[in-house]
């Protein structure tokens, strides 16, 4: 089964993302589970937790067709201890605001290193950051998603993303989320069938599909290997539309989430129904 979603809003409450991903015909989605752009946030009151699992089997809706996001603020491979330590903290409270809602897995960027040590340092701050999340939280699983590689970004590499995973201890928590625009930017050719193949194949000998819980679905604005970040709505920008066909035909993305963060929020009932016509069968 393919669930496709989308990013959707949490506007009013929490409790609120099934009702709004029901409403565009998702059979997954993804939300914030506190303002992304600051660093505290109150615990859920019953009420609020209630609603939300209410709202989660009144639309047919399980974890596992769930990705929720951390904040954007969080760098778990900061350079300086202080600043990485507000950065854990906060992790660790986004891992527990899913657990409270029943959700088993937490998707993030890895971190950046900010131009002032060294990326394999960076990586090592990483992991440590991560080892420490997972003694300290239980039934999340941490969820890495790959990066377009702007900036000082982490994760921009398929290396990076199995270095990390070679380093947690319990690798039974731990897992990838692909983005196809960052896919594309920082490198990595899907636009054909060969490209795609040759890609995926990439991804399996070095870091492997049984890693892989969900993918964001996006086309890019910016050409291939531009190393920034530039969402588009699917078909119109540099990717195409021909990977998203064969993503929704590889067994390989069944049962996780497939989540659409592209740019008009309008359309995403258009874009799920798009993607599901090119299920063949």
């Amino acid at each position: 089964m393919k669930y496709v979603g989308a990013h959707v809003s949490t506007s009013g409450g929490v409790f609120n993302a099934p009702i709004n991903a029901h409403k565009i015909g998702a059979t997954a989605f993804a939300l914030f589970t506190k303002n992304q752009r600051q660093w505290k946030a109150k615990p859920f009151d019953s009420e609020t937790i209630d609603k939300f699992h209410q709202n989660m089997e009144k639309f047919n809706f399980q974890p596992h067709q769930v990705l929720p996001h951390d904040s954007y603020l969080i760098n778990l491979g900061h350079p300086e201890k202080e600043k990485r330590e507000k950065s854990l903290n906060a992790f660790i409270d986004e891992v527990e605001r899913c657990r409270v809602l029943g959700l088993d897995r937490l998707n993030f960027h890895p971190g950046s290193h900010l131009r002032k040590i060294s990326e394999k340092e960076s990586l090592d701050l990483i992991v440590e950051s991560l080892n420490i999340v997972l003694d300290k939280t239980e039934g999340v699983s941490l969820v890495i998603e790959n990066t377009a590689g702007q900036g000082s970004n982490l994760g921009y590499k398929f290396e990076h993303l199995a270095y990390i995973i070679d380093g947690i201890e319990d690798r039974s928590r731990i897992g990838v989320c692909l983005d196809t625009c960052h896919l594309f930017s920082s490198g990595y050719d899907i636009r054909t069938e060969k490209e795609y193949r040759k890609t995926m194949e990439k991804f399996d000998e070095v870091v492997g599909f049984e890693y892989l819980m969900g993918m964001h679905l996006n086309d890019s604005k910016v050409k291939l290997g531009s190393r920034v970040d530039r969402h588009h709505s699917l078909g119109k920008g540099e990717i195409g539309l021909e990977p998203f066909k064969l993503i929704m035909n590889d067994d390989r993305m069944e049962n996780i989430p497939l989540i659409l963060e592209t740019i008009d929020p309008s359309i995403w009932d258009k874009e799920i129904e798009l993607l599901y016509s090119f299920v063949e069968g």
